[in-house]
């Protein structure tokens, strides 16, 4: 049995997880879906930040082992300095259509100027708060929702809350990157040669993934692969925990 501990992007909650936590579960898994501070049910913690979502993930740590732990689109922004404080808990770690960036880059940083301004223009508009984009807007700023249709997509986005600015502006305190802990990529909206291809352009947000203990793999879907391709999503959650045929061959 391996544990799963799975945290969610930008806007949701738990929920986000539920159906591909009930198909871990019906493998025997343990799972551990969290709800961010600022947003769900923990929506009225306003003083949501980076950094107090890692302190929040390393108690949720400090009660496991061996735990692969699983981080979405901003969710990235959490696992990634997690894993490094807590190294002894997290037996891999998976990002699902995101990447680990670097101390001092925010979330904001990611995109290119136009959409940072976008952005910046809806927490002023909000009072702070970041509402996730329509569809419309979602496909204008390049957040694919390819594979959900609209009545889902209206049902998702009916459930979501705004998003704490703390969290769209802030940064997170990087450790040394272990390169003995194995790091996989699901990549949903770009390939494996566009990664590569901005690694060796040396795009700060994708450098890292450089490193020896990074693979990838592919699932061609929009952004959000949990309610577009959930069975998919986790066939590849489960084969990153399976032995290959040649680590199989090397035991007999």
């Amino acid at each position: 049995m391996t544990t799963y501990v799975l945290v969610p992007g930008f806007w949701m909650g738990s929920w986000a997880w539920d159906g591909v936590a009930a198909r871990l579960r019906a493998e025997g898994h343990e799972v551990v879906a969290l709800t961010p501070r600022g947003v769900a049910e923990r929506g009225a913690e306003t003083d949501a930040t980076i950094e107090t979502r890692i302190a929040d993930l390393l108690d949720t740590l400090r009660e496991h082992r061996d735990v692969v732990l699983v981080g979405h689109s901003g969710g990235g922004l959490v696992v990634v300095p997690a894993a490094e404080r807590a190294r002894e808990r997290v037996s891999r770690l998976v990002l699902v259509d995101t990447g680990p960036l670097p101390e001092g880059m925010a979330q904001i940083d990611f995109g290119p100027p136009e959409v940072r301004a976008w952005v910046e223009t809806q927490l002023v508009e909000n009072d702070g708060w970041y509402p996730m984009p329509t569809s419309r807007q979602l496909a204008e700023i390049g957040s694919s929702t390819e594979g959900i249709d609209a009545t889902t997509f209206d049902l998702i986005h009916a459930r979501t809350t705004p998003e704490p600015g703390g969290t769209v502006t802030g940064t997170a305190r990087r450790g040394s990157p272990d390169r003995t802990l194995p790091k996989t990529v699901i990549a949903c909206t770009f390939t494996e040669a566009d990664a590569r291809a901005a690694i060796d352009a040396g795009v700060p947000a994708y450098i890292e993934m450089g490193g020896s203990e990074w693979s990838f793999v592919e699932l061609p879907t929009g952004h959000w692969p949990m309610f577009s391709e959930p069975d998919a999503l986790v066939e590849l959650l489960l084969a990153q925990d399976r032995p290959s045929p040649v680590e199989v061959s090397d035991t007999r």
